[in-house]
Formats: structure tokens, sequence, C-alpha cells
């Protein structure tokens, strides 16, 4: 069979394909990124970014545009898999992201730190800027926003996850940005498809003390689980070693909260959050 040849000669990664589609849509149009900018609302800069790669925009940026070029559902399309692009990730984690997208259901047990699949911008922000800095922090940003969408519309698989109380003791500088991290918890914990708990610290010692840990249960009926430290990530595929940490993360749920008792608690600590800016 002779090879694959590409049909338009436009590049493959979804990222750069969203970003080649915009500089073409505008150049067809004879339109400058001012131009663009002031028909729009939006700065110019944003929309250079956006052509360039350095940024995906959210989207009602990308719905303006599309009405704008009248392009119907083809810049949103785009732009979807752009967001759920694995290679957006540093490269240990693509295998996991790319399982987590085909994912019929997800457990996970967040140590320290809300999943990313329910962390805010202004959390993913001040977590990844110890790793990253200007357009590759904000590349990052929105590729661990990105992945929320996994999570909405009717068809969005189930997801379980234990909080350590440490997630909601360990809060983020500005007073701000951590009352919206843990609001957006408290209404992800009101949704259908989310059940949340919290380990409090008085449960004692368990088997995932020094571990976070992810399960993904796939159309194929395999689960596989990913753990991950301070210091890296693994992918477990391993049947005997997957039943193993079920068996410790199912042990550890039994000394959770109940979801209803789970959402108080998070509520108990937002009102101990001030409401004033940090300075």
């Amino acid at each position: 069979m002779p090879a694959r040849t590409a049909v338009t000669g436009r590049s493959q990664e979804p990222r750069r394909r969203f970003a080649e589609e915009l500089r073409l849509l505008r150049t067809q149009r004879g339109e400058s990124l001012r131009q663009l900018g002031k028909a729009l609302g939006w700065d110019a800069s944003l929309f250079g970014k956006l052509e360039s790669g350095r940024t995906l925009g959210s989207p009602e940026v990308v719905e303006a545009l599309a009405q704008h070029y009248g392009v119907g559902d083809l810049l949103l399309t785009l732009w979807e898999l752009a967001v759920g692009d694995p290679t957006q990730f540093k490269e240990q984690y693509r295998r996991y992201m790319t399982l987590e997208q085909e994912a019929v259901s997800l457990w996970h047990y967040a140590m320290s730190a809300p999943p990313g699949l329910l962390q805010t911008a202004g959390y993913a922000r001040e977590a990844l800027a110890s790793g990253f800095k200007g357009e590759e922090l904000d590349q990052q940003v929105e590729a661990r926003i990105g992945r929320r969408k996994l999570l909405a519309g009717d068809d969005a698989p189930p997801f379980r996850v234990i909080l350590s109380e440490a997630v909601l003791r360990t809060r983020l500088r500005d007073p701000q940005e951590w009352r919206k991290q843990l609001e957006y918890l408290a209404e992800g914990a009101e949704r259908s498809n989310i059940t949340l708990q919290v380990l409090p610290f008085s449960a004692g010692p368990h088997g995932l003390m020094n571990t976070a840990v992810k399960f993904l249960r796939l159309l194929d009926g395999r689960t596989v689980a990913y753990t991950e430290n301070d210091d890296r990530g693994e992918l477990v595929e391993e049947n005997r070693r997957v039943e193993e940490l079920q068996r410790r993360y199912d042990a550890m749920r039994d000394l959770a909260l109940l979801p209803a008792e789970s959402r108080k608690f998070i509520i108990r600590m937002l009102e101990e959050v001030s409401c004033e800016p940090s300075t």
C-alpha cells in the first residue's frame, strides 16, 4: 500500500493546524491583525498570539472568530482538538493523557493538590510557575485547564475523587484565587457525574499516604493506574499492581467522609478564607 500523502499540505499537529487555519482565514479576508482586533473588540496582540500558536485563547474568542469568518463549527472543532492534544504536555505524561481522553470512568486520590481536572486557571498558574515561565507557562496552564472539558457535557464519564485534607489546607498565596478554587471544588461536588470525598487528617495512616494515584477504566474493559509523587510519575498497566493499588484505594475510601459531608467540609474551609485581595 502506498504511503498516505497529505491532502491539504497543512500541519497534522492540532495546535499548529489551528494557528494555520486562523492565519489563512484572516489573509483570505485581506484583514490586518489591527483590523481584526477592532472588528471583534479584542486587542490585536491576542490574535497575533493565536496565529503564532503561543496561545489557544478561550472558546468565547474562537466562537467570535467563527462568526466573523462564517465558518460554522470548523474553528471550535480545531480548537477542541488542540486543547486536548497530548503533545502539549511533558513527554512522560503524554501516554496517560491520551488514555485519559478514552476513559469511560476515572478515580483519583489527590494527596496535596486538587486534581488537574478540577483546578482553576489561577491555581494551575501558581502550581506550574516554578517549572515554567512566560509563554510556556501560558501554554501549560491552557493545556491543564483544557482537560476540564472531559468532565463537561451530557456524555461526560463518571469521576470519583478523594481529596486529602492537606489539599484543602495548602492555600494559594492569593486569597481571591484560593476562594475561586474552593468554590470550584464545591460546585464540582454537586455535579451528577462527580463524586467528591474528603479524607480528613483524623482518618489516620492509610496505604496511599505518600502516593497520589489515578485509575482509568478504558473502553476495552481494562483498568490502568497512574501513580505520582514529587519526583516522578508512572503509568501502571500490569493487572496485579493495578489491583493492589485499587485495594488500597478502596480501603482509604472507606475512611473518607461521605460526599454530602465532604461538600460541607469544603464550605467550612471557604468560610475561613479572607475576602480581601492579596497585597
